[in-house]
Protein backbone atom coordinates (compact mmCIF):
# COMPACT_ATOMS: atom_id res chain seq x y z
CA UNK A 1 0.00 0.00 0.00
CA UNK A 2 1.45 3.41 -0.74
CA UNK A 3 -1.79 5.54 -0.46
CA UNK A 4 0.16 8.35 1.86
CA UNK A 5 -2.40 9.27 4.35
CA UNK A 6 -0.34 11.60 6.05
CA UNK A 7 0.34 13.65 3.02
CA UNK A 8 -3.30 12.99 1.05
CA UNK A 9 -4.73 14.75 4.00
CA UNK A 10 -2.90 18.01 2.61
CA UNK A 11 -2.71 17.74 -1.01
CA UNK A 12 -4.24 14.32 -2.06
CA UNK A 13 -1.90 11.30 -4.07
CA UNK A 14 -0.86 14.04 -6.61
CA UNK A 15 1.35 15.29 -4.07
CA UNK A 16 2.76 12.30 -3.85
CA UNK A 17 3.73 11.82 -7.54
CA UNK A 18 5.31 15.29 -7.59
CA UNK A 19 7.51 13.94 -4.53
CA UNK A 20 8.79 11.16 -6.07
CA UNK A 21 9.24 13.16 -9.59
CA UNK A 22 11.18 15.83 -7.69
CA UNK A 23 13.45 12.86 -5.96
CA UNK A 24 13.87 11.58 -9.75
CA UNK A 25 11.39 8.60 -9.10
CA UNK A 26 8.62 8.84 -11.38
CA UNK A 27 5.45 8.32 -10.17
CA UNK A 28 4.65 5.88 -13.53
CA UNK A 29 8.46 4.34 -13.65
CA UNK A 30 10.70 2.83 -11.68
CA UNK A 31 14.51 4.43 -10.60
CA UNK A 32 17.26 3.06 -12.12
CA UNK A 33 18.44 1.11 -9.79
CA UNK A 34 21.84 1.42 -8.25
CA UNK A 35 24.97 -1.15 -8.54
CA UNK A 36 25.25 -2.63 -5.34
CA UNK A 37 28.35 -3.74 -4.08
CA UNK A 38 28.43 -4.09 -0.56
CA UNK A 39 25.86 -6.90 -0.38
CA UNK A 40 26.69 -10.45 -0.66
CA UNK A 41 24.99 -12.93 -2.92
CA UNK A 42 22.39 -14.23 -0.03
CA UNK A 43 19.90 -16.81 -1.71
CA UNK A 44 18.04 -15.97 1.76
CA UNK A 45 14.42 -18.90 1.49
CA UNK A 46 12.04 -19.07 4.10
CA UNK A 47 10.77 -22.26 2.24
CA UNK A 48 7.91 -20.76 2.11
CA UNK A 49 4.75 -19.77 -0.19
CA UNK A 50 5.48 -22.10 -2.63
CA UNK A 51 2.56 -21.32 -4.84
CA UNK A 52 0.99 -18.15 -4.75
CA UNK A 53 -0.67 -16.79 -1.56
CA UNK A 54 -4.54 -16.55 -1.30
CA UNK A 55 -6.23 -14.28 1.06
CA UNK A 56 -7.99 -11.23 1.99
CA UNK A 57 -6.51 -8.07 3.01
CA UNK A 58 -8.18 -5.29 4.59
CA UNK A 59 -7.07 -2.12 2.93
CA UNK A 60 -8.40 -1.69 -0.76
CA UNK A 61 -11.88 -2.25 0.88
CA UNK A 62 -11.20 -1.19 4.16
CA UNK A 63 -8.18 1.39 4.87
CA UNK A 64 -7.32 2.20 8.86
CA UNK A 65 -10.82 1.60 9.71
CA UNK A 66 -10.01 -2.26 10.68
CA UNK A 67 -11.11 -3.50 14.37
CA UNK A 68 -11.83 -6.88 15.60
CA UNK A 69 -15.13 -7.38 14.82
CA UNK A 70 -14.44 -6.91 10.77
CA UNK A 71 -11.72 -9.54 11.42
CA UNK A 72 -13.78 -12.21 13.24
CA UNK A 73 -16.71 -11.73 10.62
CA UNK A 74 -14.45 -11.65 7.57
CA UNK A 75 -12.89 -15.19 8.86
CA UNK A 76 -16.03 -16.63 9.65
CA UNK A 77 -17.66 -15.32 6.23
CA UNK A 78 -14.79 -17.35 4.43
CA UNK A 79 -15.20 -20.20 6.13
CA UNK A 80 -18.36 -20.33 5.49
CA UNK A 81 -18.86 -18.92 1.66
CA UNK A 82 -16.57 -21.86 0.67
CA UNK A 83 -13.42 -18.96 0.49
CA UNK A 84 -11.25 -20.64 3.32
CA UNK A 85 -11.53 -24.02 1.31
CA UNK A 86 -11.18 -22.77 -2.23
CA UNK A 87 -7.47 -21.99 -0.92
CA UNK A 88 -7.74 -18.12 0.57
CA UNK A 89 -6.49 -18.83 3.98
CA UNK A 90 -4.75 -15.85 4.66
CA UNK A 91 -6.25 -12.93 6.78
CA UNK A 92 -4.72 -9.75 6.54
CA UNK A 93 -4.16 -6.68 8.78
CA UNK A 94 -3.13 -3.73 6.70
CA UNK A 95 -2.47 -0.41 8.13
CA UNK A 96 -4.04 1.13 11.21
CA UNK A 97 -4.18 -1.68 13.54
CA UNK A 98 -1.25 0.33 15.56
CA UNK A 99 -2.41 1.64 18.73
CA UNK A 100 -0.47 5.45 18.21
CA UNK A 101 0.20 7.85 15.04
CA UNK A 102 3.18 9.62 15.14
CA UNK A 103 7.01 8.28 15.16
CA UNK A 104 8.34 5.15 16.14
CA UNK A 105 11.13 7.35 18.12
CA UNK A 106 8.09 8.91 20.45
CA UNK A 107 5.76 5.72 20.79
CA UNK A 108 6.17 2.00 20.96
CA UNK A 109 4.46 -0.24 18.40
CA UNK A 110 1.60 -1.47 20.36
CA UNK A 111 -1.80 -2.47 18.65
CA UNK A 112 -4.88 -0.52 19.63
CA UNK A 113 -6.87 -1.65 22.39
CA UNK A 114 -10.28 -0.27 21.14
CA UNK A 115 -10.07 -1.63 18.05
CA UNK A 116 -8.48 -5.00 18.92
CA UNK A 117 -9.67 -5.30 22.46
CA UNK A 118 -8.53 -9.18 22.82
CA UNK A 119 -5.86 -8.32 21.55
CA UNK A 120 -3.75 -9.63 18.25
CA UNK A 121 -2.89 -12.93 19.14
CA UNK A 122 -6.57 -13.71 19.75
CA UNK A 123 -6.88 -13.03 16.28
CA UNK A 124 -4.14 -15.24 15.16
CA UNK A 125 -5.43 -17.89 17.24
CA UNK A 126 -9.22 -17.64 16.03
CA UNK A 127 -7.66 -18.01 12.50
CA UNK A 128 -5.39 -20.78 13.06
CA UNK A 129 -8.50 -22.48 14.69
CA UNK A 130 -10.74 -22.82 11.99
CA UNK A 131 -7.74 -23.34 9.53
CA UNK A 132 -6.61 -20.58 8.13
CA UNK A 133 -3.71 -17.54 9.02
CA UNK A 134 -2.95 -14.14 10.08
CA UNK A 135 -1.45 -11.49 8.61
CA UNK A 136 0.02 -8.09 9.85
CA UNK A 137 1.33 -4.67 8.06
CA UNK A 138 4.45 -2.85 9.23
CA UNK A 139 7.43 -0.64 7.37
CA UNK A 140 10.87 -0.08 7.44
CA UNK A 141 10.37 3.49 8.63
CA UNK A 142 9.89 5.71 11.96
CA UNK A 143 6.40 5.71 10.60
CA UNK A 144 3.92 4.15 8.40
CA UNK A 145 2.12 4.65 5.21
CA UNK A 146 -0.81 5.98 7.11
CA UNK A 147 0.71 7.82 9.59
CA UNK A 148 1.30 5.20 12.53
CA UNK A 149 4.72 4.28 14.73
CA UNK A 150 7.11 2.33 12.10
CA UNK A 151 9.57 -0.54 13.15
CA UNK A 152 12.86 1.26 11.94
CA UNK A 153 15.21 0.40 14.44
CA UNK A 154 13.09 -2.24 16.05
CA UNK A 155 13.11 -5.06 13.80
CA UNK A 156 14.17 -7.89 15.80
CA UNK A 157 12.08 -6.74 19.02
CA UNK A 158 8.86 -6.19 16.17
CA UNK A 159 9.80 -9.91 14.99
CA UNK A 160 9.67 -11.36 18.03
CA UNK A 161 6.87 -9.42 19.02
CA UNK A 162 4.52 -10.89 15.87
CA UNK A 163 5.85 -14.39 16.45
CA UNK A 164 4.74 -13.96 20.28
CA UNK A 165 1.38 -13.14 18.40
CA UNK A 166 1.28 -15.95 15.78
CA UNK A 167 1.89 -13.88 12.63
CA UNK A 168 1.89 -16.37 9.55
CA UNK A 169 2.64 -13.08 7.19
CA UNK A 170 3.99 -10.00 6.91
CA UNK A 171 3.41 -6.39 4.32
CA UNK A 172 6.40 -4.30 5.05
CA UNK A 173 5.91 -1.58 3.18
CA UNK A 174 8.21 1.27 2.37
CA UNK A 175 6.75 3.78 0.82
CA UNK A 176 6.95 7.60 2.14
CA UNK A 177 10.16 6.45 4.42
CA UNK A 178 11.83 5.38 1.68
CA UNK A 179 10.81 7.08 -1.50
CA UNK A 180 13.89 8.94 -2.35
CA UNK A 181 16.05 6.09 -1.49
CA UNK A 182 18.80 4.21 -3.18
CA UNK A 183 18.53 0.87 -3.68
CA UNK A 184 20.94 -0.08 -1.92
CA UNK A 185 19.28 1.69 1.40
CA UNK A 186 15.71 0.12 0.72
CA UNK A 187 17.32 -3.55 -0.14
CA UNK A 188 19.45 -3.39 3.41
CA UNK A 189 16.39 -2.30 5.60
CA UNK A 190 14.17 -5.16 4.07
CA UNK A 191 16.59 -7.47 4.11
CA UNK A 192 17.36 -6.75 8.57
CA UNK A 193 13.74 -7.73 8.87
CA UNK A 194 13.78 -10.73 6.69
CA UNK A 195 17.20 -11.75 9.05
CA UNK A 196 14.77 -10.88 11.80
CA UNK A 197 12.08 -13.01 11.09
CA UNK A 198 14.12 -15.96 9.80
CA UNK A 199 15.75 -15.77 13.51
CA UNK A 200 12.88 -16.52 14.63
CA UNK A 201 11.79 -19.92 13.51
CA UNK A 202 8.10 -18.83 12.93
CA UNK A 203 6.88 -19.68 9.63
CA UNK A 204 6.13 -16.09 8.36
CA UNK A 205 5.60 -15.02 4.45
CA UNK A 206 7.07 -12.05 3.74
CA UNK A 207 5.94 -9.37 1.45
CA UNK A 208 8.51 -6.62 0.45
CA UNK A 209 6.50 -3.68 -1.00
CA UNK A 210 8.09 -0.93 -2.76
CA UNK A 211 5.80 -0.42 -5.36
CA UNK A 212 8.09 -1.56 -8.22
CA UNK A 213 10.69 0.88 -7.53
CA UNK A 214 14.45 0.03 -7.22
CA UNK A 215 13.41 -2.74 -9.47
CA UNK A 216 12.81 -4.59 -6.15
CA UNK A 217 12.65 -7.68 -8.20
CA UNK A 218 16.02 -8.05 -9.19
CA UNK A 219 16.80 -8.42 -5.78
CA UNK A 220 13.98 -8.97 -3.28
CA UNK A 221 13.91 -13.05 -3.61
CA UNK A 222 17.73 -12.84 -2.76
CA UNK A 223 16.88 -11.13 0.70
CA UNK A 224 14.23 -13.81 1.38
CA UNK A 225 11.25 -11.98 0.30
CA UNK A 226 7.82 -14.41 -0.85
CA UNK A 227 6.27 -11.49 -3.09
CA UNK A 228 7.28 -8.39 -4.19
CA UNK A 229 4.96 -5.52 -5.44
CA UNK A 230 5.77 -4.87 -9.29
CA UNK A 231 4.12 -1.33 -9.46
CA UNK A 232 2.10 1.31 -7.94
CA UNK A 233 -1.41 0.93 -6.23
CA UNK A 234 -3.78 -0.73 -8.42
CA UNK A 235 -7.47 1.64 -9.09
CA UNK A 236 -10.06 0.05 -9.20
CA UNK A 237 -10.54 0.43 -12.48
CA UNK A 238 -10.14 -2.06 -15.67
CA UNK A 239 -8.70 0.87 -18.32
CA UNK A 240 -8.18 4.39 -17.21
CA UNK A 241 -6.59 6.92 -19.34
CA UNK A 242 -3.25 7.20 -18.42
CA UNK A 243 -2.59 7.17 -14.84
CA UNK A 244 -5.33 8.26 -11.87
CA UNK A 245 -3.44 11.29 -10.06
CA UNK A 246 -0.32 10.55 -12.05
CA UNK A 247 0.04 7.44 -9.85
CA UNK A 248 -2.91 4.62 -9.87
CA UNK A 249 -2.25 1.62 -12.31
CA UNK A 250 -5.88 0.40 -13.53
CA UNK A 251 -5.65 -3.36 -14.64
CA UNK A 252 -4.47 -3.13 -17.97
CA UNK A 253 -1.90 -1.24 -16.48
CA UNK A 254 -0.23 -3.75 -14.11
CA UNK A 255 -0.67 -6.52 -16.67
CA UNK A 256 1.48 -4.24 -18.99
CA UNK A 257 3.98 -3.40 -16.39
CA UNK A 258 4.26 -7.13 -15.11
CA UNK A 259 4.35 -9.39 -17.91
CA UNK A 260 7.98 -8.99 -18.88
CA UNK A 261 9.11 -9.72 -14.90
CA UNK A 262 8.12 -14.16 -15.65
CA UNK A 263 12.16 -14.88 -15.51
CA UNK A 264 11.89 -13.29 -11.69
CA UNK A 265 9.07 -15.99 -10.85
CA UNK A 266 9.53 -19.35 -9.07
CA UNK A 267 7.69 -21.35 -6.46
CA UNK A 268 8.56 -19.22 -2.55
CA UNK A 269 9.11 -16.11 -4.97
CA UNK A 270 6.24 -14.29 -6.67
CA UNK A 271 5.77 -10.87 -8.64
CA UNK A 272 2.84 -8.85 -7.07
CA UNK A 273 0.85 -7.28 -9.24
CA UNK A 274 -1.39 -5.58 -6.33
CA UNK A 275 -4.17 -6.55 -4.19
CA UNK A 276 -7.44 -7.56 -5.94
CA UNK A 277 -10.39 -5.33 -6.88
CA UNK A 278 -12.88 -7.49 -7.77
CA UNK A 279 -16.27 -6.88 -5.70
CA UNK A 280 -15.16 -3.39 -4.71
CA UNK A 281 -17.52 -1.56 -7.23
CA UNK A 282 -16.15 1.82 -6.78
CA UNK A 283 -17.22 1.77 -2.90
CA UNK A 284 -13.63 1.64 -1.53
CA UNK A 285 -12.96 3.69 1.25
CA UNK A 286 -9.33 4.17 0.21
CA UNK A 287 -8.36 3.42 -3.33
CA UNK A 288 -9.74 6.09 -6.54
CA UNK A 289 -11.63 4.47 -9.10
CA UNK A 290 -15.06 4.49 -10.20
CA UNK A 291 -15.49 0.00 -10.54
CA UNK A 292 -15.38 -2.07 -13.35
CA UNK A 293 -18.03 -4.31 -14.56
CA UNK A 294 -18.28 -8.24 -13.64
CA UNK A 295 -17.01 -9.27 -17.28
CA UNK A 296 -13.98 -6.77 -16.32
CA UNK A 297 -13.11 -7.95 -12.40
CA UNK A 298 -13.31 -11.84 -14.16
CA UNK A 299 -10.25 -10.48 -16.78
CA UNK A 300 -8.51 -9.29 -13.62
CA UNK A 301 -8.85 -12.46 -11.64
CA UNK A 302 -8.25 -14.78 -14.44
CA UNK A 303 -5.11 -13.13 -15.16
CA UNK A 304 -3.76 -12.43 -11.63
CA UNK A 305 -4.16 -16.00 -11.80
CA UNK A 306 -1.96 -16.86 -15.14
CA UNK A 307 0.32 -13.88 -13.90
CA UNK A 308 1.19 -16.12 -10.52
CA UNK A 309 0.47 -13.54 -8.91
CA UNK A 310 -0.50 -13.68 -5.35
CA UNK A 311 -4.88 -13.72 -4.65
CA UNK A 312 -5.28 -11.51 -2.01
CA UNK A 313 -9.31 -10.03 -2.00
CA UNK A 314 -9.90 -6.36 -0.99
CA UNK A 315 -13.79 -5.96 -1.09
CA UNK A 316 -16.03 -7.11 1.54
CA UNK A 317 -15.73 -10.78 2.06
CA UNK A 318 -19.17 -10.15 4.09
CA UNK A 319 -21.01 -8.62 1.56
CA UNK A 320 -19.82 -11.02 -1.91
CA UNK A 321 -22.92 -11.82 -4.75
CA UNK A 322 -23.55 -14.87 -6.38
CA UNK A 323 -21.19 -13.87 -9.32
CA UNK A 324 -18.50 -12.32 -7.60
CA UNK A 325 -18.26 -15.30 -4.81
CA UNK A 326 -18.49 -17.47 -8.20
CA UNK A 327 -15.37 -15.18 -9.77
CA UNK A 328 -13.32 -15.85 -6.73
CA UNK A 329 -14.14 -19.53 -6.11
CA UNK A 330 -13.57 -20.84 -9.31
CA UNK A 331 -11.19 -24.30 -9.11
CA UNK A 332 -9.69 -24.15 -12.10
CA UNK A 333 -8.66 -21.25 -12.49
CA UNK A 334 -7.48 -21.05 -8.88
CA UNK A 335 -5.74 -24.25 -9.99
CA UNK A 336 -4.18 -22.15 -13.02
CA UNK A 337 -2.52 -19.90 -10.11
CA UNK A 338 -1.77 -22.48 -7.60
CA UNK A 339 0.47 -24.99 -10.60
CA UNK A 340 3.01 -26.41 -8.37
CA UNK A 341 5.24 -25.80 -11.78
CA UNK A 342 5.00 -22.12 -10.63
CA UNK A 343 5.42 -20.48 -13.46
CA UNK A 344 4.17 -16.76 -14.99
CA UNK A 345 2.34 -16.70 -18.05
CA UNK A 346 4.22 -15.43 -20.99
CA UNK A 347 2.62 -13.06 -23.93
CA UNK A 348 2.96 -15.27 -26.83
CA UNK A 349 0.88 -13.09 -29.14
CA UNK A 350 0.10 -9.40 -30.07
CA UNK A 351 -2.38 -8.40 -31.97
CA UNK A 352 -2.85 -5.23 -30.81
CA UNK A 353 -6.06 -4.60 -28.39
CA UNK A 354 -5.92 -8.95 -29.15
CA UNK A 355 -3.42 -10.52 -26.90
CA UNK A 356 -2.59 -14.34 -26.15
CA UNK A 357 -0.98 -15.32 -22.79
CA UNK A 358 -0.09 -18.79 -21.81
CA UNK A 359 1.75 -21.14 -19.71
CA UNK A 360 2.78 -24.77 -19.29
CA UNK A 361 1.33 -26.34 -16.40
CA UNK A 362 3.00 -29.17 -14.25
CA UNK A 363 0.76 -32.33 -15.45
CA UNK A 364 2.07 -30.67 -19.04
CA UNK A 365 -0.67 -29.15 -20.34
CA UNK A 366 -0.92 -24.88 -21.50
CA UNK A 367 -3.10 -22.12 -19.78
CA UNK A 368 -4.04 -19.76 -22.59
CA UNK A 369 -5.41 -16.53 -21.99
CA UNK A 370 -7.36 -14.69 -24.57
CA UNK A 371 -7.58 -10.83 -23.54
CA UNK A 372 -9.23 -9.08 -25.53
CA UNK A 373 -8.26 -5.22 -24.57
CA UNK A 374 -11.21 -3.66 -26.75
CA UNK A 375 -14.69 -2.76 -25.99
CA UNK A 376 -16.13 -4.54 -29.12
CA UNK A 377 -16.86 -8.68 -29.85
CA UNK A 378 -13.72 -10.16 -32.05
CA UNK A 379 -13.00 -13.99 -32.60
CA UNK A 380 -9.64 -14.96 -31.58
CA UNK A 381 -7.91 -17.55 -32.25
CA UNK A 382 -4.86 -19.89 -31.00
CA UNK A 383 -2.61 -22.30 -32.46
CA UNK A 384 -1.09 -24.37 -30.18
CA UNK A 385 2.15 -24.99 -32.95
CA UNK A 386 2.44 -21.30 -34.25
CA UNK A 387 1.93 -19.65 -30.73
CA UNK A 388 3.00 -22.49 -28.26
CA UNK A 389 5.70 -23.86 -29.95
CA UNK A 390 4.13 -27.15 -29.56
CA UNK A 391 4.56 -30.29 -32.20
CA UNK A 392 1.45 -31.68 -30.82
CA UNK A 393 -1.23 -32.76 -34.07
CA UNK A 394 -4.61 -31.81 -32.03
CA UNK A 395 -5.41 -30.58 -28.79
CA UNK A 396 -8.04 -30.75 -26.75
CA UNK A 397 -9.60 -27.70 -25.21
CA UNK A 398 -11.65 -27.30 -21.97
CA UNK A 399 -13.14 -23.43 -21.18
CA UNK A 400 -12.56 -22.84 -17.30
CA UNK A 401 -15.13 -20.61 -17.24
CA UNK A 402 -18.07 -22.63 -18.60
CA UNK A 403 -16.33 -25.57 -16.94
CA UNK A 404 -16.78 -27.50 -20.11
CA UNK A 405 -14.77 -28.97 -22.96
CA UNK A 406 -14.76 -27.64 -25.85
CA UNK A 407 -13.37 -30.79 -28.31
CA UNK A 408 -10.30 -32.15 -29.54
CA UNK A 409 -9.31 -30.24 -32.43
CA UNK A 410 -6.75 -30.44 -35.54
CA UNK A 411 -6.78 -27.17 -36.59
CA UNK A 412 -6.20 -23.78 -34.25
CA UNK A 413 -9.35 -23.12 -31.92
CA UNK A 414 -11.28 -19.93 -32.79
CA UNK A 415 -13.75 -18.89 -29.97
CA UNK A 416 -15.73 -15.33 -29.65
CA UNK A 417 -14.36 -13.37 -27.05
CA UNK A 418 -16.09 -10.11 -25.92
CA UNK A 419 -15.37 -6.91 -25.27
CA UNK A 420 -12.73 -6.68 -21.84
CA UNK A 421 -13.01 -10.44 -21.72
CA UNK A 422 -9.89 -12.95 -21.03
CA UNK A 423 -11.46 -16.58 -22.30
CA UNK A 424 -9.03 -18.92 -20.40
CA UNK A 425 -8.46 -22.23 -21.39
CA UNK A 426 -6.76 -25.50 -20.58
CA UNK A 427 -4.64 -27.26 -23.67
CA UNK A 428 -3.95 -30.77 -23.30
CA UNK A 429 -2.25 -33.17 -25.97
CA UNK A 430 -4.71 -36.19 -26.55
CA UNK A 431 -3.74 -39.78 -24.86
CA UNK A 432 -4.14 -40.88 -28.99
Amino acid sequence: MMTLLKTVRLTGMAALAALALGSGVHATEPASPEKITNFEALNMSNGLAKTPPMGWSSWNGFGVAINEKLVIETIDAMVENGMRDAGYVYVNLDDGWQRYEGSREDHPLEYDPEKFPRGIKYLADYAHERGMKLGIYSGPGKDTCAGYTGSAGHEAEDAAMFASWGIDHLKYDACCSHVNESAEVVRRDFLTMSKALIAEKQDVVYHTCHCGWTNVWEWAGDIGANHWRIGQDISDDFDYPENREQYYFDVLDMIDRGVELGRYAKPGQWNDFDMLIVGLDGKSKTLVGAGASNIEYRTHFSMWAMLASPLLVGSDIRDLDRYTLETLTNKEVIAISQDALGLQAEKVRDDGDHEIYAKELSDGSWAVALLNRNGTTVDMTVSWKRDLGLQWERATVRDLWDHEDKGTYDIPYTVEVIGHEAKILRLSKPAN
